[in-house]
């Protein structure tokens, strides 16, 4: 998987994903010609243009109504959903339905939300609403056989950039469980029937394009695994009460209200009270908070800073939250090329203070258990960020833990946050700093971190509890040296949100 992982994070998440759905439809287009998908070319390539046109258009409106932040690559994901899930175009006077289908889509981002947190999946909200119109365009024709290699490996590659297998994993098996269940009630035979549903209905495309959405996922793995099962469950059952009957995108619906109640249902406005710069590739930015809320050390935000021209990785991103729930601030801290950086980190250097940023979807697993253990953390360059929010927030709650941090960067400039760590020895938090590439002035380690520095500074290793944090090759080279040393994979803790 280390070429597949370096392959994909080169890319944002929502880049991934459109990737995908823009692969899927380029296939589906072809396949037209052929007569493998049942569809005319000019109708799928019409039908594609009026979705997108009109998402994006109707996205624009409602976030200027409602002076709310434009993502535009949403819009075009949404869009681009609702093609492979509504029948094309075959007639002009048609052409209304899917300029409602998308207005009710994006109009949901603004009009379901709550404290500014849009509740359901914009494509699945559309679709429950022309289907309780009575409108006949769904029919989920992405359900195709012949489609069905190119939905499973674009959207593997969504799942793995999301780091959600086992989510998806869960919800499959759920889905197909029920199915297989409901054939045996119908007197069906079951091999035809799940064979049916793994290469000609919807389970697939819907699990890895809408169920892994992170803005209507929960933030936790455990409550992730419920929210699965009730999806995986509702993609499979058979019924109806009144005039409301099951449908794929009704399932769906359903387990976003469960995620809305697990999760943090907020979004914030946020406004720079100062930006620094810690070395001469990392800034920290520190924002007032509009209003209190709770976290816990070690959780990530997704961030949106609106700016125009912006490149294919979009307006938004997931930093960690690099204060401590302590503090009256929250800070960020990132590294930036200020030659190669992305739009969106030069337009976040080009802040000032008093300039709002929105941070919603709060998450992440990466946080420290309640009960007392020995730890070691490992932090490769900017992944350090947890860290600092984890000991700062010991230190001002004067909590003792048994803690050696390792350390490490490739240049030793690039060390940040020492003023937190030192001042945690009194803690019983020792702090080992490790550069790769130093300069002639360093008096701390070289080199990179091995088993024998690991059994060197902290003796009782396999007894302690890992937490890794840092670019994605990294935390997988620091996995593989402690599972090397004997310490289990359930012992380790890592670090990953779905994009930068």
């Amino acid at each position: 998987m280390g070429y597949v992982d370096s392959f994909l994070n080169r890319f944002t998440m929502y880049a991934v994903v459109y990737g995908g759905l823009i692969t899927l439809f380029t296939v589906a287009f072809v396949f037209s010609f052929f007569g493998l998908v049942f569809y005319s070319p000019l109708s799928l390539l019409f039908t594609f243009l009026i979705l997108t046109g009109s998402c994006f258009v109707s996205n624009i409106i409602f976030a200027t109504i409602f002076k709310a932040p434009v993502n535009p690559i949403s819009s075009v994901i949404t869009a681009a959903i609702l093609f492979f899930v509504m029948m094309p175009i075959s007639k002009t006077d048609q052409i209304w339905v899917f300029v409602l289908a998308s207005a009710l889509a994006m109009g949901s981002k603004y009009i379901m939300a709550i404290n500014k947190r849009h509740i359901f999946n914009p494509a699945a909200f559309a679709l429950v609403t022309i289907g309780l119109m009575g409108l006949p365009q769904i029919n989920w024709w992405v359900g195709n056989s012949y489609l069905f290699p190119v939905v499973l490996i674009t959207g593997l590659f969504v799942v793995r950039k999301v780091r959600k297998l086992v989510m998806f994993s869960t919800y499959y098996i759920f889905g197909l469980a029920t199915i297989g269940i409901f054939a045996v009630i119908n007197n069906r035979e079951v091999l035809g029937v799940l064979t049916e549903a793994i290469l000609s209905y919807p389970i697939l495309f819907l699990g890895a394009y809408m169920l892994v959405e992170p803005l209507t996922t929960p933030p936790k793995r455990n409550t992730q695994g419920v929210y699965a099962v009730i999806v995986g469950v509702l993609q499979g059952a058979q019924y109806q009460i009144g005039p409301i009957f099951s449908t794929p995108e009704l399932g769906i619906l359903i387990g976003n209200v469960y995620s809305y109640l697990v999760s943090f249902r907020r979004r914030l406005v946020l406004r720079l009270k100062e930006a620094r710069e810690l070395s001469p590739t990392i800034y920290e930015f520190i924002f007032a908070k509009d209003k209190m809320f709770n976290f816990e050390p070690g959780q990530y935000f997704e961030w949106t800073l609106p700016h125009f021209p912006f490149d294919f990785r979009g307006v938004r991103r997931f930093f960690t939250i690099a204060s401590s729930p302590t503090e009256d601030t929250i800070k960020i801290g990132i590294k930036i090329d200020p030659q190669k950086g992305s739009t969106f980190k030069k337009a976040l250097v080009g802040l000032k203070p008093g300039e709002k940023i929105y941070a919603g979807e709060l998450s992440g697993d990466f946080i420290m258990p309640k009960k007392n253990n020995k730890y070691i953390f490992m932090a490769g360059g900017i992944g350090v960020t947890p860290f600092r929010s984890i000991i700062k927030n010991m230190i001002d709650k004067n909590e003792k833990a048994d803690v050696v941090l390792f350390y490490s960067v490739s240049d030793d400039r690039d060390f940040v946050y020492k003023d937190v760590f030192d001042s945690a020895k009194v803690l019983g938090i020792k702090t080992v700093f490790v550069c790769s590439d130093p300069s002639n002035s360093w008096k701390g380690k070289s080199g990179r971190i091995d088993a024998k520095l690991i059994s060197e500074e902290v003796p009782d290793y396999k007894d302690r509890i890992a937490y890794l944090s840092g670019p994605n090759v990294m935390v997988t080279s620091y996995k593989k040296l402690l599972n090397g040393l004997g310490i289990k994979p359930n012992r380790i803790v890592t670090d990953y949100f779905p994009g930068f």
